[in-house]
């Protein structure tokens, strides 16, 4: 790797399926290869976290494993010290580029007007019928990923429930999702859980420098690591143009609440202004981040606050859909900031 510094990704982060390298949740596979290789493996997995911390990649990295090793009782299997599947082998080809038959992901999608979704729709899900339905495109294990789940809506996580509550022979559902309480309780019952902790600091300098071809030396790099509390994708979006000061300035504003200058809100967004995905990502992310501690903390005393947890939750979810549709449809990112701010005000007051 060159030494020469660079604070801007070479290119753009992998996607999941094709990221086969996984740093800090060795616990978390350790549970899935036990699992696996017991012969007993539950059918279905809510695998939550943080945003940006591997959940989905490591839902891939078992898919290639079972895809690759059908039978649990196998030599491979029963030897196997990680989940890896070397990346040049035709299972881990096939997932990479989304053909394997055996799997199926269901995602936001962009739709034939260009436009990526709110929320993954319930014909997106039941797409599960024919897929579990078939027994010609692939024989052994089928694998149902689902990233993430918390964006399904009603009628979606509904069509999801009924294929969990009587899951087809040799299929396992590995569901991906950054906010858990929001799930159907049904839902939840269904699965077992795997919790997986934000990365360590040093974990995610190596894996953001590995995605975005940079120096782990690069003081920016470092900086953004730091301040990301264990998200590669945060470190990365923090790296882009001005993301990592606006970030900055963003979570200063936040602490002020519900007490906020009206001057700082409009300088605020006025630099979230223009087209640059890393900084509007920015912005998301210190909000999302700031009512997450905040839930978190009300959570420790949760029948007295527990009111206040209804009122974050619902103006997370609010905030949330409201960024992505700015996103998706491009639209002025200053209203986006008087709003989050004028339903965090209101919220913690």
């Amino acid at each position: 790797m060159s030494a020469a510094r660079t604070s801007e990704p070479q290119s753009a982060m992998p996607l999941p399926r094709e990221t086969t390298a996984l740093f800090g949740h060795h616990d978390a596979e350790q549970t899935l290869l036990e699992a696996y290789r017991g012969g007993r493996i539950p059918h279905a997995w809510l695998m939550s976290g943080a945003q940006g911390i591997g959940k989905a990649t490591l839902a891939y990295r078992m898919a290639r494993f079972v895809l690759t090793h059908r039978d649990p009782a196998s030599a491979q299997v029963q030897s196997a010290a990680t989940l890896e599947i070397d990346a040049s082998h035709p299972v881990a080809r096939q997932v990479a580029s989304g053909a394997h038959g055996g799997l199926l992901t269901l995602e936001r999608t962009v739709n034939e007007k260009g436009v990526m979704p709110t929320f993954v729709s319930v014909n997106e899900t039941r797409r599960t019928v024919p897929f579990f339905g078939s027994t010609a495109a692939v024989d052994g294990w089928r694998v149902c990923i689902v990233d993430t789940v918390d964006e399904m809506n009603a009628n979606a996580a509904n069509a999801l429930l009924k294929v969990l509550e009587e899951p087809p022979q040799r299929s396992l559902f590995l569901l991906v999702t950054s906010s858990p309480a929001k799930l159907l309780p049904t839902i939840q019952s269904r699965c077992r859980k795997l919790a997986l902790r934000p990365l360590a600091t040093s974990d995610v300098l190596h894996a953001a420098a590995l995605a975005g071809g940079l120096d782990e030396t690069d003081p920016l790099l470092e900086e953004a690591a730091e301040a990301s509390e264990g998200s590669v994708s945060r470190a990365l979006n923090l790296l882009g143009g001005g993301a990592l000061k606006l970030h900055q300035r963003t979570a200063a504003l936040l602490d002020t609440l519900p007490h906020v200058d009206p001057r700082e809100l409009h300088a605020l967004g006025d630099a979230l202004g223009g087209s640059d995905r890393a900084v509007l990502g920015a912005f998301v992310d210190s909000v999302d981040r700031w009512i997450g501690e905040r839930m978190r903390a009300d959570d420790a005393n949760a029948n007295a606050n527990l009111p206040r947890l209804a009122r974050l939750a619902e103006v997370w979810e609010k905030i949330n859909r409201a960024a992505r549709e700015t996103e998706s449809y491009n639209l002025e990112r200053k209203p986006l900031v008087f709003s989050v701010f004028g339903l965090l005000t209101e919220a913690t007051r």
